[in-house]
């Protein structure tokens, strides 16, 4: 059975959602003053309210509210909300974002979805290609806006390209893959950097990604985004450029416990935050491993040595 939202967690939401909207206004009005540069001051960054565990009624009520774009990690999951009877009928302007590791066997359900405005996480050319292939295959209209996820940090449990794959990667979207439209990069950044130390450098590599990438392929700079910040940074991503934040536990409160059958497969970190920063503390996390044939479900517990394996929101 679906559990819905009480009363009192429905006004939580709106609250909530209210007020990060203000703090992402603050942190653009930060930037804005602080820049001497126009063209490196982005667009009103977009938010996109991370809604991976939660229920439909969670959705809704924050749509209610205004918001418009969302995101979600699991195809399963996406797909399943999607196709929602309520959602799909009091969200019809709804546009949803998928920001979690893609497997190429999950392209074809993941563009079927309806309202399916953004894939985030195109990280080789085997993800846009097929994602290519099977939007055109379903004669859907326009183009499905992509962006291509770096893994700025290197480190192996996340997903994205390496830096010097980007270039690589863009070209064969904007070359071979007329049914997708490029839009910018996309980082998770580092759970546990300390702001008192300085930028967060995930933050600023991809920043200097894009310009490189600009560069190289002749790309108006002001018409390639950055998706970075969540829960725990989205305001200082935004000083720092980023043009697309999400946000997840700090609108709609800690994620549900998350049925197995949901998982796409490699573990990532591509929605946000983590379970804990404290020494010691332990998480569990679920997954399936792409290596092993089946549905076989992987739980993985790990302490803060293993650091970023979570895909809390």
């Amino acid at each position: 059975m679906i559990r819905k939202l009480t009363s009192r967690e429905m006004s939580s939401v709106s609250s909530a959602l209210r007020c990060v909207l203000d703090k992402i206004e603050a942190a653009a009005d930060k930037r804005k003053k602080a820049e001497s540069d126009p063209s490196n001051v982005p667009a009103i960054t977009r938010l996109v309210a991370v809604s991976k565990t939660k229920p439909p009624s969670a959705v809704i009520e924050a749509y209610r509210c205004g918001q418009r774009h969302f995101g979600e990690n699991y195809v399963n999951e996406i797909a399943k909300k999607s196709i929602d009877p309520q959602i799909l009928e009091e969200c019809k302007d709804i546009q949803w974002h998928f920001i979690g590791h893609l497997q190429k066997n999950k392209t074809g359900a993941l563009v079927s979805c309806p309202n399916l405005y953004m894939v985030e996480t195109v990280d080789c050319d085997k993800i846009s290609n097929s994602l290519n292939k099977q939007w055109e295959s379903r004669n859907k209209t326009g183009k499905l806006k992509v962006m291509v996820q770096v893994n700025t940090s290197l480190e192996e449990n996340k997903s994205g390209c390496k830096e010097a794959d980007i270039a690589s990667v863009v070209r064969n979207i904007l070359d071979n893959c007329p049914n997708l439209e490029f839009i910018g990069l996309m980082t998770i950044g580092s759970f546990d950097h300390d702001l008192s130390k300085g930028p967060n450098p995930d933050f600023l590599k991809l920043s200097a990604c894009r310009d490189k990438l600009c560069q190289e392929l002749n790309l108006d700079k002001t018409k390639v985004e950055l998706s970075m910040g969540m829960s725990a940074d989205f305001e200082h991503a935004i000083e720092l450029g980023s043009t697309n934040v999400r946000v997840g536990s700090t609108i709609f409160g800690a994620r549900e416990p998350k049925n197995p059958n949901t998982s796409d497969g490699k573990l990532d970190a591509t929605a946000e935050g983590k379970e804990s920063s404290e020494p010691g503390n332990k998480m569990v996390a679920a997954t399936n491993d792409e290596n092993l044939q089946g549905n076989m479900t992987t739980v993985v517990e790990a302490t803060d040595d293993l650091k970023n394996m979570s895909i809390a929101t």
